[in-house]
């Protein structure tokens, strides 16, 4: 089968071998696996990081973001059946969706949005965990709660915010509040359910304040923490919570203590690496999502298709993630 593969890490992403075209053995699925035709991919910073930095002992393939149809299932699989239409995440710790066919466990997959093309709904799986996860399990914020608390989101126009924000500003009362420095951006996050929008490269506080907000009482940080670590410190209230799924150098906790300020971190990958004994509960969130998106709720958050799935548009998509110059989601669909 076709797939997109890289062998060496590290490499510039305008070399031709960073990503690049492969002919593999189809895989064959476990007792818990769906084989899915893939019909299209999200690529999300998660596959950069990894590039940049895992070296792989045999090429390995990148990307979990998917949407396609169900082609075979394990001996044990009792959620789906060949011919469904799926979207998932995957599981970090096998290979990816950079290919024509990929194995899902059943238990982090869902049924696809009905409403939704393949390319839209490739967007949504990865981020639509993590957001979900950031909000009702890190932080805890109940579904029709917060009423009368803040959330500050920063870097709120990319993948994880564009979700998140409609999350919080449908399914609850926060008031909701999305960083963005590019006009175009912060158009977007407002049209998501901003009620605030504030520019990140300018000092926060001064316009939280101008804004009502002279402290908030969640932030969650989707990017560069390190930058913002000692203003989301000043600016978050007492006993506020804390939230991050970047990955800074270092995050000294104890400017944290004197306020008693949680720490919260997200990895959406955790429960599948673990094998959690609640591991299917992404697969219950993600046919959440998806009768949210049916019902108009919610809506797809793909910002730009990249065309076919093949090593140059993915290294054009990875180029783009680099250089911070996306909006909501990067798709390719299609060989």
């Amino acid at each position: 089968m076709k797939a997109i593969v890289y062998d060496k890490a590290g490499l510039p992403i305008d070399d031709p071998k960073s990503l690049y075209d492969a002919d593999v053995p189809r895989p064959e699925p476990g007792p818990r696996d769906l084989l899915v035709a893939i019909d299209a991919i999200a690529v999300n910073p998660v596959d950069v990081k990894l590039r940049h930095a895992v070296q792989p002992q045999a090429p390995r393939i990148l990307g979990w973001d998917g949407a396609g149809t169900v082609e075979a299932v394990g001996s044990d699989v009792t959620l789906f059946r060949p011919g469904d239409k799926v979207w998932f995440a995957g599981d970090i710790t096998r290979p990816g969706s950079y290919a024509e066919y990929t194995l899902v466990d059943e238990r982090i997959a869902g049924h696809a949005p009905a409403s939704l093309s393949s390319a839209e709904a490739a967007a949504l799986p990865l981020t639509s965990i993590t957001a979900w996860e950031l909000l009702f399990d890190r932080l805890r914020i109940p579904e029709n709660g917060g009423e009368g608390e803040s959330l500050l989101v920063i870097g709120a126009g990319g993948g994880v915010g564009s979700i998140l924000l409609q999350l919080a500003s449908r399914l609850t009362r926060l008031a909701v509040i999305g960083t963005a420095s590019r006009p175009e951006t912060q158009a977007w996050i407002s049209d998501l359910g901003a009620t605030h929008v504030v520019d990140h490269s300018q000092p926060l506080q001064p316009q939280l304040a101008q804004a009502g907000f002279p402290l908030v009482d969640h932030v969650i940080s989707l990017t560069h923490t390190d930058q913002y670590y000692t203003q989301i410190v000043d600016l978050l209230k007492p006993q506020g919570q804390f939230a991050l799924i970047d990955d800074p150098a270092t995050l000294d906790a104890m400017p944290l203590k004197r306020k008693s300020i949680s720490l919260h971190h997200e990895f959406m990958f955790t429960r599948s690496m673990y094998r959690a004994p609640d591991m299917v509960k992404q697969h219950e969130l993600l046919e959440r999502v998806a009768g949210l998106i049916d019902a108009g709720t919610l809506k797809s958050t793909l910002g730009e298709n990249l065309g076919h799935i093949n090593a140059a548009n993915l290294r054009r998509a990875h180029a783009l993630l680099q250089g911070h110059r996306a909006k909501g989601k990067l798709v390719l669909s299609g060989f």
